[in-house]
């Protein structure tokens, strides 16, 4: 966990959601990765858990990135990737559409890029390594102290993207990485405003 100075204005939460390592970053100045850790190194990954157990895992997932989000003006999401391949692809939908769900419920706006916006709102290019996008979001927003972790790196990606949406940037973006925002999915602005 980093904590940094915030910024004023709108506060933004990008949300990059995974099993093991969500990464949240928030615009108040601070990013952290909340997720399934296994007790010892040879315990099963939450994939391999009986399914009551693999439930309980999730439901704590989400209660621990709900806790650590608060009641921003703006949550950024990313949009699930359909061609990841690997497992764990229920449980990773179920925890996106159960974090969704929540954010809607609370009435706290939802905008959404997907991973190729990501890419290029911190690149300027739609496809992007991690090490790529990592690299861009520690030049661009050093205040984030992402260690290297991709997790984190996109979830500032997803706040910057938020911020400048919003008419608040934390840093100045080219006019070639900020046509991932006219792409992206935005709630409503007078909700975002109310």
């Amino acid at each position: 966990m980093t904590d940094t100075a915030p910024s004023f204005g709108p506060v933004v939460i990008g949300l990059d959601t995974s099993l093991t390592a969500t990464g949240i970053a928030s615009s108040n100045g601070w990013c952290r990765t909340v997720g399934y850790q296994k007790a010892r190194t040879k315990d099963p990954g939450i994939t391999q858990l009986p399914h009551p157990q693999r439930m309980d895992a999730l439901r704590t997932i989400r209660t621990d990135v709900i806790h650590n989000i608060g009641r921003p003006d703006l949550v950024v999401l990313e949009t699930p990737a359909f061609s990841r391949a690997g497992g764990g692809g229920h449980e990773r939908g179920w925890l996106w559409w159960s974090l969704y769900n929540h954010l809607t419920a609370a009435e706290i706006p939802v905008g959404l890029m997907d991973p190729r916006q990501r890419m290029l709102y911190a690149t300027g290019k739609g496809a992007a390594t991690k090490s790529a996008v990592v690299d861009a979001a520690a030049r661009r927003w050093p205040q984030y102290e992402t260690g290297g972790d991709d997790n984190l790196a996109d979830a500032v990606v997803l706040m910057a993207a938020g911020r400048d949406w919003l008419g608040h940037p934390i840093a100045d973006v080219p006019k070639t990485h900020r046509k991932a925002i006219d792409n992206a999915i935005w709630p409503d602005a007078l909700a975002v405003a109310a």
